[in-house]
């Protein structure tokens, strides 16, 4: 178009070719650079994403290593290492992209970031990287080998795609052109191009972050229920109906496989034997795989366990019920010694009682007395009235349908002596004035089998020289405390004649309540 002399004609046309082909060319620059823009923004929604996703697992692992820190303790420092580092890198890059777009008015109108001037200024000078570039590198650098670090070391397909995902060229940090001339990586891939495009790779390098972050969370996670789902977690035990067998009878026993690893040991658990409330430590513990027992076979019979042991799971304490029991049988040829003054009942007390007959069911077992009634199964209360003994006669149907009969009887007594109290403390004690004259007058059963809630409806105090003073409930009244004042430092205060009852049967008679003196200290 330019050789020859040319007409003015042609020279209008050549110069229209021109103005065309450069409208070409801007108008793809500006669809190249919107494409760019279109793919950076998608990758922003899929990271906000990954992010809520990856939160949430991890809340849930660090949940789970709170209940069971022997299992998912090691897993969650390992996750926890690997969020720190993506935190602080993935807060670099976003800080990097900000400044990229402080001067646009429209940090979205893409079709002028055709630019390379930001990174070009900020990572290079010359043939020299700026501090800000080898920053940059070093940034990359640094994750991808604390990444790798803080994996354990059969995560190595994890490993290996961090490394390459983070990779910054060969050994001598160096990328290979088409041409086969060798150039810096980060020259290779931040120098000279549109801002658009650099915006874009830095928002993919964030997403590789995300990306990286969820890598690791499965890959624990999947190794953890491995080792969850193994069988060396697991071990069979011996399940029948019923804990003893007659000879001749059919055995119903089965094998069932449980498991028995440290994730499946209970926090903690409400049992009772037979309407006994077991101690932790002292009657039971708690171990791998559910509790050991740690009680007597007790006496021939049915013995009932019943409770609610508890789980963690996902940061909540999951009940599981319990309800079984095991029947105790005498030793052949074995010597019966038994306590004979210790079978006895309280009157004015509910006496929990348990009556079986060992290898029958507590449905075929039937007690009959005085004042006995039952509850469920071999659970009875005896509420025993008049006299001095009481006798339980008790009877059941064996599997072959001879019924026997066993009688047992047992002494009445009369609840014992209770003690007046100030503070919770009996007999003599010594404490301030100001503290008796707002101290609770109580009763108590000391060394008692029962757990009685007494009251006091009235006592009489006495400080030496004062005429006695008789109260009703059971605190000072103002007559009382003008008396209390009078007293000197070193004087025995007496609290007599204290009236007490059973809260929940006043009909009882209780027997005379010992009195309380209390010395005052000033």
């Amino acid at each position: 178009m330019a050789g020859g002399k040319q007409t003015p004609r042609q020279k209008m046309i050549n110069l229209m070719y021109l103005i065309f082909i450069a409208m070409l060319a801007l108008n793809m620059s500006k669809e190249v650079l919107a494409a760019f823009g279109l793919m950076n923004e998608k990758l922003e929604t899929s990271n906000a994403k990954m992010t809520e996703n990856n939160l949430a697992f991890f809340e849930g692992l660090e949940t789970k290593a709170s209940e069971n820190a022997e299992e998912y303790g090691k897993l969650f420092a390992n996750a926890q290492k690997v969020s720190e580092l993506s935190n602080e890198y993935y807060q670099y890059l976003e800080e990097l992209k900000t400044g990229m777009t402080a001067d646009l008015e429209d940090p979205k109108d893409y079709v002028v970031m055709d630019k390379s001037d930001f990174l070009d200024q900020k990572f290079f000078q010359g043939d020299n990287l700026k501090p800000e570039g080898q920053k940059f590198l070093d940034m990359i650098n640094n994750y991808r080998e604390g990444v790798a670090k803080a994996l354990p070391e059969e995560m190595k397909e994890v490993k290996a795609a961090v490394e390459t995902r983070f990779a910054t060229g060969d050994k001598d940090g160096k990328v290979e052109k088409r041409d086969g001339t060798r150039q810096d990586w980060i020259n290779y891939h931040y120098e000279g191009f549109p801002l658009v495009a650099s915006l874009t790779k830095i928002t993919q390098l964030q997403s590789d972050i995300k990306t990286t972050e969820q890598d690791v969370l499965k890959s624990l996670l999947e190794g953890n229920l491995t080792a969850a789902v193994s069988l060396e977690n697991f071990k069979a035990k011996l399940f029948a109906s019923k804990s003893a067998f007659y000879s001749g009878e059919k055995y119903d026993g089965k094998l069932v496989v449980s498991k028995t690893d440290k994730t499946s040991t209970p926090v903690k658990a409400d049992l009772t034997l037979d309407g006994r409330k077991l101690v932790e430590g002292q009657d039971f513990k708690l171990e791998a795989g559910g509790i050991q027992l740690l009680i007597g076979a007790g006496a021939p019979g049915d013995h009932k366990v019943t409770g609610t042991m508890f789980f963690m799971q996902d940061g909540k304490e999951v009940p599981v019920e319990v309800e079984d029991s095991f029947a105790t049988i005498s030793k052949p040829n074995a010597a019966v010694i038994a306590a004979d003054k210790m079978n006895v009942v309280y009157r004015g007390v509910s006496n929990p009682m348990t009556i079986s007959i060992p290898g029958i069911p507590d449905n075929k077992v039937t007690a009959s007395a005085p004042g006995l009634s039952k509850r469920s199964g071999s659970q009875y209360v005896m509420n025993p009235g008049t006299g001095r003994t009481v006798t339980i006669n008790a009877s059941g149907i064996l599997p072959d349908g001879q019924r026997i009969n066993t009688p047992a009887t047992f002494r009445i007594k009369d609840i014992p002596r209770p003690s007046g109290a100030v503070r919770g403390e009996a007999g003599s004690l010594k404490m301030p004035r100001k503290n008796l004259e707002i101290s609770t007058v109580s009763a108590m059963l000391e060394d008692f089998d029962f757990d009685l809630n007494l009251g006091v409806s009235g006592f009489k105090f006495k400080v030496p020289g004062q005429p006695t003073v008789t109260v009703n409930g059971n605190k000072l009244n103002a007559q009382a405390k003008s008396a209390l004042k009078r007293a000197r430092r070193g004087d025995a205060v007496q609290i007599f004649d204290i009236k007490a009852y059973i809260s929940n049967n006043r009909s009882y008679k209780l027997k005379k309540v010992s009195p309380v003196v209390v010395e005052l200290t000033n």
